[in-house]
């Protein structure tokens, strides 16, 4: 192709062959089935969508059921305004709490509840049902074994760990 506007000929970009474009459209595919599936059986099961069942478990495992904000939104890779949204409505059904920082006066925790606790606790065993059958049921062992360490691969290539990186959940 020719000059883009920008002062240099732009390489002809590597189209995905068919085989990439085969894998490529089946992990869409089942990825997307694969969140409708959880959020669907979290929704009936516990009322709340996969990715508040997800906030849940992140604090359920932080020290003291608490962690701040900030390291919530990294750590679920969301948003902060919609980690916000999403607290607010944990914390009107009594499963989430919001304490201001001591050391920080714009700084908030979340804190998982008794009640919060009890939730997962009740709703775990449907969750790792559904997860099983959609997912670990349907591989073999070596490729459970492969899967994870692709995903790592993936993981680490699209997370970089410059302080200035322009990621979601660093705004």
């Amino acid at each position: 192709m020719g000059n883009m506007g920008t002062g240099g000929d732009m390489a002809e970009p590597r189209w995905l062959t068919d085989e990439e474009q085969h894998v490529w459209r089946a992990y869409l595919h089942a990825t997307t089935l694969l969140e409708d599936h959880l959020d669907r059986q979290l929704q009936r099961d516990a009322g709340m969508p996969h990715v508040y069942y997800g906030l849940l478990v992140q604090l359920s495992q932080a020290p003291r059921r608490r962690l701040r904000m900030t390291e919530l939104a990294r750590s679920a890779k969301i948003t902060r305004s919609r980690l916000s949204h999403a607290v607010a409505r944990l914390e009107k059904n009594g499963w989430v709490r919001r304490e201001n920082c001591p050391s920080d006066k714009r700084g908030q925790f979340a804190q998982l509840t008794d009640e919060g606790m009890e939730v997962l606790r009740r709703n775990a065993p449907g969750h790792v049902t559904a997860v099983r059958q959609a997912m670990f049921d349907r591989l073999s062992p070596e490729q459970v074994t492969q899967l994870g360490a692709i995903m790592r691969v993936m993981a680490a290539g699209l997370e970089p760990q410059d302080a200035d990186a322009d990621l979601p959940w660093l705004r």
